[in-house]
């Protein structure tokens, strides 16, 4: 007897088994999910919401620009772009000529004028003895007038010798007049001075300091410590005050410019700690920095062209303002970074207990150079030894 096999029948029994294995695999699913849900919630939750990030940074710094101070004509480049320079080092050296001419008139002119003072000096004293003169020969025009006066009645003097007698008078008393005006005249040139500090002197050591500085800024130095980009100064080149004549970056200035999401901005602090990666170096360089200050307004705000959304077609954009990253010093001495590379952020907003805004303006010069600081005391020591040696007792073999 032959038994037949229904196909539906074979069917059913097989599903069981088929729909336990589906069912299975969709609870490994379903778990799976639950646990990275719960996973990225805990990690949302003791890490993410506890850090601001964004890739929307680069890195800035100070470009110190290399102008002269004076007109002159280019005989010598000292550096070149990359090159590293110190403060005080000669960059581009101008034709002193023309300066050290006038350097040379302003010297002369001082020393003349020092002997000139000495001239008022030496007047006042001999104004004083002519007056000492004039005041003796006014007393003895007056006793001999007086004597005569005395006489004329007996007829011992005639009547035209006294009137002799007090014309001399009269004109001694004009001279001592004359010698106390000429007196007066020269001692308000001289009261209560030196010659070093005497107006003329004074005058002609302020041309000579001058000179002396245009002299020396035929030389121009570079102001601080760093390295040479955009040299445009050629050789020969006719250059005014204030031509760009190359641009100085020191590195270990930089600093980062991160421009958050206004949204992104409720739980910055300045003080808060900063991980930074620069696109140069990759993953493998972690800077370390702090959050410094955050911007005044948004990017659109300082634009040359700000936004007007007064129009019917206004659509919101959600803006962007800048927040300024301190780096510490000693990674960007192991890892030089350059201007406008760039980097991602991410600061970490769990200590909120610093300010928004700087509490108090800075206690000291954020920058500052001594390049020039030697100049003008050079100069007064050079205007100190030109006094000296013309005035008296001075002597030279």
């Amino acid at each position: 007897m032959t038994t037949e096999i229904n196909p539906q029948a074979a069917a059913a029994a097989a599903a069981p088994p088929s729909n336990g294995k589906r069912r299975k695999a969709l609870l490994i699913l379903l778990s799976v999910v639950a646990i990275a849900a719960i996973a990225w919630g805990l990690y949302y939750m003791l890490v993410l919401r506890w850090h601001q990030d964004t890739d929307d940074a680069y890195v800035q710094g100070n470009v110190v620009s290399i102008t002269p101070q004076t007109l002159g004509t280019v005989v010598s480049i000292g550096a070149d772009d990359g090159m590293k320079v110190s403060a005080g080092q000669v960059l581009v050296q101008l034709d002193p000529n023309d300066a050290q001419v006038a350097y040379d008139q302003a010297t002369a002119n001082l020393a003349n004028t020092v002997r000139q003072v000495r001239g008022l000096f030496s007047a006042v004293d001999a104004g004083q003895a002519d007056l000492s003169a004039r005041q003796v020969a006014v007393q003895k025009a007056r006793a001999d007038v007086k004597r005569r006066e005395g006489l004329v009645a007996g007829g011992a003097v005639s009547a035209e010798e006294l009137a002799h007698a007090r014309d001399e008078l009269a004109a001694a008393e004009a001279a001592l007049s004359s010698s106390r005006g000429s007196l007066a005249r020269n001692r308000a040139l001289v009261d209560a001075t030196t010659v070093a500090k005497q107006p003329q002197v004074a005058a002609a050591a302020a041309q000579l300091r001058q000179a002396y500085l245009n002299l020396q800024r035929a030389a121009i130095v570079a102001p601080v410590d760093g390295y040479v980009a955009k040299r445009s100064v050629q050789l020969g080149q006719r250059v005014q005050p204030g031509t760009a004549l190359m641009t100085i970056v020191p590195l270990e200035q930089v600093w980062i410019e991160a421009n958050f999401k206004e949204t992104q901005l409720a739980d910055m602090r300045i003080g808060q700690p900063v991980e930074l990666h620069s696109d140069l170096y990759g993953s493998d360089v972690t800077y370390q920095g702090k959050l410094v200050s955050l911007g005044m307004g948004t990017g659109s705000a300082f634009s040359l062209l700000p936004a007007q959304n007064a129009s019917g077609n206004w659509i919101k954009i959600i803006q962007r303002v800048p927040v300024r990253i301190e780096v510490e010093p000693k990674q960007l001495v192991e890892h030089p970074l350059r201007l406008g590379l760039s980097m991602h952020v991410d600061v970490g907003i769990r200590e909120r207990g610093g300010a928004v805004l700087a509490a108090a303006p800075p206690a000291k010069p954020l920058l500052s150079t001594q390049a020039y600081a030697k100049q003008l005391s050079e100069a007064d020591a050079v205007i100190a030894n030109i006094v000296r040696d013309n005035l008296p007792g001075t002597h030279h073999g």
